[in-house]
């Protein structure tokens, strides 16, 4: 009851400011996602930004959108589950990333603050802040090599390598690992900055990158992406935005370099899920396809009885009567299989 009133609370003090959006459905999203060991919500708020991270009965928060998104943002946190966040990381200052973290921290108790400044003008940071300060907590500034756990995920501070005047360049860089699976956060960091953090020899290859600045052409350089080389990238953007994010530049490159795109405009919510082997993706209706790639040609026996696939030369494979095939390891997860912790891992 205490948790229901802080949240009718925090609607009321955010309807001054702009009529609340409706939340998101994640019926399906979550049914999808209770096998997965580490889950990479990128929450579609629109021209905005907002990832949550589920890892081992712990989460984390990565921006929050604008200061009207705060009530869509509480809500699909508390869809998912979440009482209280381990780690909330403001990655820079502007409205669009820092605006619905106020509303946030009025309903859930935060372990750990990062920011990349206590100071900015404006008022929805000043609020952020001043919930910060509610919570006795500090907003520290992680320098580049700091860690934190998150379950059984790491979490490493890249950047920003050097002071900018630049707002989106002072953006806090980290990347994820959650066994041999690992995302890439940059905020809004233009190229400049970028450049700077691979001088700096930064360890940025990963497999998904969210990409910078909402797809902007200002981010995401050419050698920034060689260096990064993702399977897959995550654009947040807002449908028909003004400022026509993502540029049509920034998507040729990533075309060109042969990485998925997937962009929260056009599909919604887009979680990537993770067992620490493999990365799937569902916008909460479905699993989606490698954009723009092959299939696995792979075959993989499932057990009837047990729900568990195996690899084809796995020493425990069922009796053939109890034997079902499938063409990928993908088309197995979907089905609701689980992989043999012998064979697979």
């Amino acid at each position: 009851m205490k948790r229901i009133f802080a949240l009718l609370l925090c609607l009321l003090l955010l309807a001054g400011c702009s009529a609340p959006a409706a939340p998101p459905t994640a019926t399906s999203q979550e049914s999808t996602a209770s096998d997965a060991a580490l889950e990479v919500h990128f929450i579609d708020v629109g021209q905005a930004d907002c990832t949550l991270l589920l890892c081992g009965g712990e989460a984390m928060l990565i921006d929050g959108g604008n200061v009207e998104d705060s009530s869509l943002v509480v809500s699909y946190l508390l869809s998912q589950g979440v009482e209280e966040l381990n780690c909330l990381i403001s990655t820079h200052a502007h409205e669009d990333h820092a605006g619905g973290l106020a509303g946030v921290m009025a309903v859930f108790p935060v372990d750990t603050v990062y920011a990349t400044t206590t100071t900015y003008a404006s008022q929805c940071y000043d609020d952020f802040m001043y919930y910060v300060d509610q919570q006795d907590l500090t907003a520290a500034r992680p320098a580049p090599g700091d860690t934190h756990s998150l379950g059984d995920a790491t979490v490493t501070f890249l950047g920003p390598v050097k002071d900018y005047a630049e707002t989106n360049d002072t953006s806090l860089v980290c990347r994820v690992d959650y066994g041999d699976t690992s995302f890439l956060f940059t905020g809004d960091m233009e190229t400049p900055a970028e450049t700077d953090m691979l001088d700096s020899g930064a360890h940025v290859k990963v497999d998904v990158l969210k990409v910078g600045h909402h797809g902007s052409s200002t981010s995401t350089g050419h050698h920034f992406l060689y260096e990064v080389d993702p399977t897959w990238a995550v654009i947040s953007c807002g449908k028909d935005n003004s400022y026509g994010h993502p540029n049509q530049e920034t998507l040729d490159k990533l075309e060109d370099a042969a990485v998925a795109v997937y962009r929260t405009d056009e599909m919604g919510t887009v979680v990537a899920l993770s067992d620490g082997r493999r990365i799937t993706f569902t916008n909460g209706e479905t699993v989606l396809p490698k954009a723009g790639q092959e299939e696995e040609s792979e075959t993989f026996i499932g057990n009837k009885n047990s729900k568990k696939f195996h690899s084809e030369d796995c020493s425990a494979l069922p009796a053939e009567k109890n034997q079902v095939i499938f063409r990928s390891y993908q088309e197995a997860v979907e089905s609701g299989y689980e992989p043999c912790g012998n064979c697979l891992g």
